[in-house]
């Protein structure tokens, strides 16, 4: 019949495993459960010091997973060869050990140093391995003080460690589980926004930096709205490319795409342009005219330059965008207009609305849907893309076999800040493909511009020496590439001797190695 001590230290081992239950199974990270349920050994059995330590895959050897009260220079000095020391035996067996006296065992090496002088200290440690299955990934071990010695007491801990183990095995299992099903989550979810990025993708666009994937996801969401959207950004960026893949990529890509360009019309004539006018309505009016509202009847109209529209325009562009129904010039008729409307603009709206160049309630009606277009210096991993998109189609339309941009050119592309953005590097291209006469595009075919310090803000301008270095590397690898990388041809195709190619190679840290089979490329 059991003692009343025997039933309470029972209930102890009960309450105990219960606690550590709980901490195990409500978190999905296996460090910090098993901090807690080491502090609890601690408490509530009296149990020190205590350890898991796991199998690491990589390097097979044992390291501490979690080590209660135990620095985190101690975790690191706490390693293991399987069969090494106590840990390492246990691990090797999978049988659980008892270690009377830690202080009379050669085998226990103290190698994290957390219990300082063992020589004096009557401690026994308790190991058991972790056994996922039959295969033993762990060990579990804890310090205890027994004041009588090693008795029934000590091998009731060692059952009560081993029913621990067990349950930190499952918990280990299930968090990797967890861990990879998260991982093959993160994944798919990787793919899937590759596959959308890839779906969201406008034909006409060339880039893949971050901020052009930010307009890519704005056109695909607004792209079959009936919304009104407000592409805002510098001159050169591409509004008018949004505009026409807003149009041929929606429902209405078989209607008209009318495009006016209001900064190049008068204030009287862009009125009778937008909404047309009767024979007669003005001096000059000789016959009835179908204004672009009406031109573009179920398709999209494209308003560039809104904000420099005069505000007697403003006032009627107000009355269609919200009414729908506009009047010719000289007409009491109302015409209803089905029609997408998107506007751009370069200037600061916002500005123009506080000083009273444009109306309020229009630039809210506009602002639906704002877009906006983030200049090309903000979006420099595009350059090359773009330079090389231009590059092939200039050399096609003037006949050229020019197959590649120099080192030294994409660097004045990458570095140079442009201004006038997309548009601008497009015509930098097609100078450089019309005054180029070899078979690849050098530095000294690029504007003034991108070689002198106003093309490159805060930068000092090179050096006669520092640009001849350029000249003679981008020359050297330009002849390797054509020869794949023979140094001897090479020499000979630069007209030099294969000494002076052999050191200027060495010189700039070439290496011709990374030039072969790239001939004819």
């Amino acid at each position: 019949m059991k003692s009343n001590i025997d039933i309470e230290a029972e209930l102890q081992d009960l309450t105990c495993l219960y606690d550590i239950t709980r901490e195990l199974a409500s978190s999905g990270d296996l460090s910090e459960c098993l901090e807690k349920s080491m502090e609890i050994l601690a408490s509530s059995k009296g149990m020190e010091n205590g350890t898991v330590t796991i199998i690491n895959p990589l390097t097979s050897k044992l390291e501490i997973e979690v080590a209660y009260g135990l620095t985190a220079e101690g975790r690191k000095r706490g390693k293991y060869q399987i069969g090494e020391g106590i840990t390492g035996r246990v691990v090797a067996t999978g049988e659980p050990i008892i270690v009377p006296h830690i202080s009379e065992e050669p085998l226990f090496l103290n190698r994290t140093r957390s219990r300082g002088d063992i020589s004096h200290q009557n401690r026994s440690f308790l190991c058991v391995p972790i056994k996922d299955g039959k295969q033993v990934i762990g060990a579990l071990s804890v310090d205890r003080i027994y004041e009588s010695g090693i008795d029934d007491q000590a091998q009731k801990d060692l059952q009560f460690l081993i029913v621990l183990s067990s349950l930190i095995a499952q918990t280990a299992h299930r968090i990797q589980i967890v861990n990879r099903e998260q991982e093959n989550l993160r994944l798919e979810n990787l793919k899937l926004k590759r596959e959308l990025s890839e779906k969201n993708r406008i034909d006409e666009f060339i880039g893949n930096s971050s901020r052009m994937q930010e307009v890519y996801e704005m056109v695909y969401r607004v792209v079959d709205s009936n919304a009104t959207v407000l592409l805002r950004g510098e001159s050169g960026t591409g509004k008018s490319l949004v505009a026409k893949a807003l149009h041929y990529n929606s429902r209405r890509k078989e209607k008209p795409f009318i495009v006016v360009n209001c900064s190049a019309l008068p204030e009287t004539l862009l009125e009778s342009e937008l909404f047309g006018h009767e024979k007669g309505a003005f001096t000059g009016a000789t016959e009835r005219k179908i204004g672009r509202f009406e031109k573009a009847e179920g398709g999209t109209l494209f308003l560039d330059e809104i904000g420099e529209i005069s505000t007697s325009v403003q006032v009627k562009l107000l009355n269609v965008v919200q009414e729908r129904c506009f009047q010719r010039l000289g007409s009491t008729t109302s015409i209803e207009c089905d029609v997408r409307l998107v506007t751009a603009t370069n200037r600061d709206l916002e500005q123009a609305v506080t000083d009273k160049k444009f109306r309020e309630d229009l630039y809210y009606r506009l602002n639906v849907f704002p877009i906006y277009m983030p200049p090309l210096r903000e979006r420099r991993t595009d350059i090359l893309l773009l330079a090389e998109f231009f590059l092939e189609k200039f050399a096609r339309e003037n006949n050229k076999t020019i197959r590649r941009i120099s080192t030294s050119a994409i660097d004045m592309l990458i570095q140079y800040h442009w201004p006038g953005n997309v548009r601008e590097l497009q015509n930098c291209i097609e100078r450089a493909v019309l005054i180029c006469d070899d078979d690849s595009i050098k530095a000294i075919h690029l504007p003034p511009t991108l070689q002198t310090s106003d093309g490159m803000p805060g930068d000092k301008p090179l050096s006669l020496t520092a640009a001849v270095e350029r000249f003679e590397k981008d020359l050297i690898i330009d002849g390797l590439k054509k020869n794949n990388g023979n140094q001897t041809k090479t020499a000979k195709y630069l007209d030099t001797s294969l000494r002076i190619i052999n050191y200027k190679i060495h010189q700039y840290n070439i290496d011709p190695k990374n030039y072969k089979l790239q001939m004819n490329k």
